[in-house]
């Protein structure tokens, strides 16, 4: 089944690839699979497979676990670090 999902990308992520969000299409049933898509661009797609990426599906905050339906936003932001 193909769902259409909006991922917005944030800091660092939002910088390394220039754009703040992407509408996608496709056969996608969890957080991860959206992550798996966008990683098989390669370049500088690469940026999100960081092991310790953090997520969110519709502002809440989940793992690559998580799953998605159509209309739902994904998130895809760093680790936050701080001194």
């Amino acid at each position: 089944m193909t769902i259409h999902v909006q991922v917005q990308f944030f800091a660092r992520f939002r910088e390394t690839l220039g754009t703040e969000s992407e509408d996608l299409e496709g056969g996608f049933a969890t957080v991860g699979a959206i992550r798996d898509h966008l990683l098989a661009r390669g370049g500088v797609w690469d940026v999100l497979a960081e092991q310790n990426i953090m997520c969110a599906r519709n502002q809440a905050l989940c793992s690559l676990n998580e799953p998605v339906e159509a209309g739902d936003e994904v998130a895809f932001f760093p680790t936050v670090t701080g001194g």
